[in-house]
C-alpha cells in the first residue's frame, strides 16, 4: 500500500527542520542551497542515515533504507515530496514567488518529485557516507536523540 503524502502533525520537533537523504548528492546540494540563502540560520538539518534521521523517517512513514521523500517541519507540521520543497523555498528571501507551485495539483507535484527522486542516484550520484558539514554550519545539523546539537 502506498503512503499518503499529505502533511502530518510534527509536535516536539524544531521549526524548519529538514530531514534529507544524506548520501544523495542532489539532496546534499539542496541542503547547501538552503544554507547559502538562509542568512538568519533558521533551518536545521538531519540526514536520514543517522539514528535520529531513521527514527524521524519511520515516524513519518519514509523508508529509511530507500527514502522516497525528504521532509520539512514548519509550524508543527511535516511536509513531504514537492510540498517540502515549496515550503522551504517560501521561507527564503527572494524565493517566495515559488508559492505559485501550490497551484499545481498534488498528484502533478508528486509525479514530478517522484521522477526526480527515482533517478537521483543515477543522474546526480550517491556517496558511500553522509557528507560531513563544514565547521561553520555544523551546529545547524542537530542530534535530537540527545537534545543537543552534533559535536565536532
Amino acid at each position: 500500500m502506498q503512503r499518503d503524502w499529505h502533511p502530518l502533525p510534527a509536535e516536539n520537533l524544531p521549526d524548519r527542520l529538514i530531514l534529507f537523504d544524506g548520501v544523495c548528492v542532489l539532496c546534499s546540494r539542496w541542503v547547501d542551497f538552503i544554507i547559502k540563502r538562509d542568512a538568519a540560520a533558521r533551518f536545521r538539518f538531519v540526514a536520514i542515515q543517522t539514528p535520529l534521521g531513521r527514527e524521524l523517517a519511520t515516524r513519518f512513514g519514509i523508508t529509511p533504507h530507500n527514502p522516497e521523500s525528504n521532509a520539512i517541519v514548519v509550524d508543527g507540521c511535516a511536509y513531504f515530496k514537492f510540498d517540502s520543497v515549496l515550503v522551504a523555498l517560501a521561507e527564503l528571501p527572494r524565493w517566495r514567488w515559488t508559492r505559485v507551485g501550490w497551484l499545481l495539483p498534488r498528484n502533478v507535484r508528486d509525479f514530478v518529485y517522484d521522477r526526480v527522486a527515482r533517478n537521483r542516484y543515477r543522474v546526480f550520484g550517491r556517496r558511500d557516507e553522509c557528507l560531513v558539514p563544514a565547521p561553520e554550519v555544523k551546529a545547524r545539523f542537530l542530534d535530537l536523540g540527545t537534545g543537543r546539537r552534533e559535536r565536532s
